[in-house]
């Protein structure tokens, strides 16, 4: 039996990804992190568990990639001077 962990408790996220607790929990409760409620009883305070597969689809999701480069060129911005020549 392997001692690889498939599900990750909100704290163990939130330490991982350095934000609070609290964060980890809207992110389940909007539904944008996948987790299932491993508590006793289903109206007692929740016990979420998030599993690793959906942990990195969320990370793979919420990547920041580089900005498309524009080969369009920058206007220059207008001084309101006016050049006169003869």
């Amino acid at each position: 039996m392997s001692n690889e962990r498939t599900k990750l408790t909100p704290p163990q996220i939130a330490r991982m990804w350095g934000v609070s607790v609290d964060k980890i929990h809207v992110w389940v409760r909007s539904g944008e992190l996948a987790a299932i409620n491993a508590a006793t009883h289903r109206e007692g305070r929740p016990r979420y568990l998030v599993s690793v597969n959906d942990r990195q689809a969320f990370e793979r999701r919420r990547a920041v990639g580089r900005p498309p480069s524009s080969d369009r060129r920058k206007r220059r911005r207008r001084t309101g001077t006016v050049e006169e020549f003869f």
